[in-house]
């Protein structure tokens, strides 16, 4: 038998203090009764000796010392079922498309666990997700995480929709899902999600989770955790391959400094809390592929770098965990480029484990290797330029210099419809190429330059 407290201390934020009298777990489920009969749900937080700090996930107004208090004695599950496919839900994931509840095949803990280093699977495939700056240049290997860093007011909307729609395991028989969590998201974006996923017919194979930016900030720390609970129910349980996107983490990590102030805790940087490497890295974590399973999870983390800085410590802490990133650049989308990638500082540490022969083409690192080096040196030219003019430049300068207003238009620039296959992408790099004279091409061997050089000597 359940029992039931009246010993709330004091209230603070979405908290509340309850003393304790009897061993209560991390993590446990709270069912909140106020006088009114009105019922609150929360979670316990922390536990010491004398009290217990529970999280309120509706907020604390209306709770006052007569509001009974019950613990329930087990954590937060998701009911979890192939029915999911299709649907839309709350970041506390209840139905929010006005369809019929989900009728669980298992009910699982959401907070699971990092995969045992031992068990893991090293990522190898090729993943395509239609981008031609992500697939070439900084290529998605199947049970990476790669975030996408952007910027306040960059598409990264636009851009995570085009992946959810164009995103593709290469190979026979791959059965593939997408879990999309929104957190933080204004109801305008959250309409727009919603429409784009239903009118394109991408979320017939999609898990959709919305946390809206009115929604309490408890709700959203709860948020990537059922969206990877649901990924893993269909990776490992169901042998699908599984993309996870997850929008925006800054607002999550802005809610865990809500919930650390009202804990009064000493803050670490910029007032975030000192675990929250932790804390991020129990969500990276999730990702990857298991020994001996069919499934896997492949996580896009997109981020906003408060002020662009990239050394704000949420991009900071999330590239020491994840393998590498894609970075959005301002300048690119004040040029009216979409998607504004900016492949200079953008990376992929895995690249090199799935792309070549009988993965994406022979010739895909050289040609990618290529065109970044080239490109690099376009963009420091411009800035030559500004100073000495144009026609102090050599000839193959001026090349150079074309070369990067060219890369930025034909093969940066994409249609968001536009859906391109790595060999297209590929044949657009070497079109770009073969305005070069072959000697000029030192980083593609001969046997390459020979097969697919188009130019004229």
């Amino acid at each position: 038998m359940l029992k039931e407290y009246k010993t709330i201390e004091r209230i603070a934020g979405p908290l509340i203090f309850v003393k304790k009298t009897e061993p209560i777990g991390y993590a446990d489920l709270v069912r909140i009764q106020l006088p009114s009969g009105e019922i609150k749900n929360g979670q316990v937080l922390d536990t010491s000796r004398d009290t217990v700090v529970v999280q309120v996930f509706e907020g604390t107004s209306g709770i006052d010392r007569e509001t009974k208090v019950k613990f329930l004695g087990e954590n937060i599950k998701l009911s979890v079922s192939k029915d999911m496919l299709g649907r839309i839900l709350s970041g506390a994931g209840k139905p929010i498309d006005n369809g019929p509840d989900i009728i669980p095949e298992k009910r699982v803990e959401i907070i699971g666990a990092a995969i045992n280093p031992y068990s893991r699977s090293s990522p190898s495939e090729f993943f395509q997700t239609g981008i031609s700056t992500i697939d070439a240049m900084n290529t998605l290997v199947r049970g990476q995480k790669l975030p996408i860093f952007s910027g306040s007011g960059l598409p990264h909307n636009e851009i995570a929709l085009q992946i959810a729609r164009q995103s593709k395991v290469v190979g026979e028989g791959a059965k593939f899902a997408i879990v999309f969590a929104g957190m933080g998201i204004t109801n305008e974006e959250a309409q727009h999600f919603m429409r784009d996923f239903e009118e394109t017919g991408a979320l017939e194979r999609a898990v959709v989770f919305l946390n809206l930016a009115d929604d309490p900030a408890v709700e959203r720390l709860i948020t990537p955790r059922m969206a990877l609970t649901a990924a893993e129910y269909l990776a490992y349980e169901h042998d699908m391959h599984v993309l996870v996107i997850l929008t925006d983490l800054t607002n999550y990590c802005e809610s865990l400094r809500e919930i650390g102030a009202a804990r009064e805790e000493v803050p670490g940087r910029r007032g975030y809390p000192g675990y929250m490497y932790t804390d991020l890295a129990s969500i990276y974590e999730r990702a990857g592929m298991i020994k001996g399973r069919k499934g896997s999870i492949t996580q896009f983390p997109i981020l906003t770098m408060i002020g662009d800085d990239i050394t704000h410590p949420i991009p900071d802490l999330t590239g020491y965990i994840t393998e590498g990133q894609i970075v959005l650049s301002r300048e690119l989308h004040r040029k009216g480029i979409f998607p504004p990638v900016d492949v200079l500082p953008s990376l992929s540490r895995l690249m090199n484990s799935g792309i070549g022969p009988k993965k994406t083409r022979e010739d895909h690192k050289q040609v990618s290797d290529q065109m970044y080096a080239f490109y690099a040196e376009g963009r420091d030219l411009r800035g030559l330029v500004a100073i000495v003019g144009e026609e102090a430049l050599s000839d193959r300068d001026k090349r150079l210099l074309r070369f990067a207003q060219e890369f930025e238009e034909a093969f940066v620039q994409q249609g968001s419809r536009e859906d391109r296959s790595i060999q297209q992408t590929l044949e657009i790099g070497w079109k770009l190429l073969s305005k070069f004279p072959k000697r000029e091409l030192t980083r593609i061997s001969n046997d390459f330059k020979e097969k697919h050089w188009k130019g004229q000597e």
